[in-house]
């Protein structure tokens, strides 16, 4: 996260289970950035707020994923539906692709 942007997305490719090598888990977290500051030791701090963490999991080497859990609202409309899976498994999808991130 940026000192511009309070919000931010920490994305993980996990290992894979020693049952099936070719299991791709990404874990997703949303989170909110506060800032604050330590008047005794005066340092500014920092913690995350809002936070959710989602796990999406392929079972054929990162074509297709399916999500752990069921979804939070990522896509702002107030509702948690089928859309805001499709958002998440899209971006571990994306970020699954990556070679080295």
């Amino acid at each position: 996260m940026s000192n511009y942007n309070q919000r931010g997305v920490f994305l993980q490719r996990l290992a894979p289970s020693v049952v099936s090598p070719k299991e791709v888990r990404v874990s997703m977290q949303f989170a909110l950035k506060e800032e604050g500051y330590d008047p005794e030791h005066r340092t500014p701090t920092y913690s995350l707020l809002d936070s959710s963490t989602h796990e999406a999991v392929s079972n054929d080497g990162g074509l297709t994923f399916s999500m752990r859990q069921n979804p939070a609202d990522v896509n702002g409309d107030r509702t948690v539906d089928a859309q805001d899976k499709a958002v998440l498994i899209a971006l571990a999808t994306a970020y699954s692709k990556i070679v080295n991130p």
